[in-house]
């Protein structure tokens, strides 16, 4: 049985994906890599994990395949397959962000989080 595409809310590896893409294609162990440096080792995703949500997205048009922005050295091993952002996981994310800066905000308001540090 095949899963729906992601919708809003992502779960959390698929929008720390989105968000790592947001810069510039990467292949799927950099993905990996940028996802748990950037959540500070919240999320660690596997390589299973990284390519089943990748498959997700890919699915809803959110992320596609791409090829890297500088031409990479030669490395050992498979051709790396690079993926991006399409413009419509481009505004998927920036809705999601959205919905989330709006959420903490009613979540400062409530005094329910502490304020940013600066």
């Amino acid at each position: 049985m095949t899963r729906p595409p992601p919708v809003a809310p992502f779960p959390a590896l698929d929008l720390h994906i989105l968000v790592v893409l947001g810069k510039a294609p990467l292949y799927g162990y950099a993905i990996m890599q940028a996802v748990e440096a950037e959540s500070h080792g919240a999320v660690r995703p596997s390589v299973g994990t990284t390519y089943r949500a990748l498959g997700r997205l890919s699915a809803a048009g959110f992320v596609a395949e791409a090829d890297p922005e500088e031409p990479e050295a030669e490395h050992p091993g498979r051709e790396r397959r690079y993926y991006d952002l399409t413009d419509a996981g481009r505004t998927a994310l920036a809705s999601e962000l959205g919905r989330l800066a709006s959420l903490l905000g009613t979540a400062r308001e409530r005094d329910l989080l502490p304020e940013p540090r600066q």
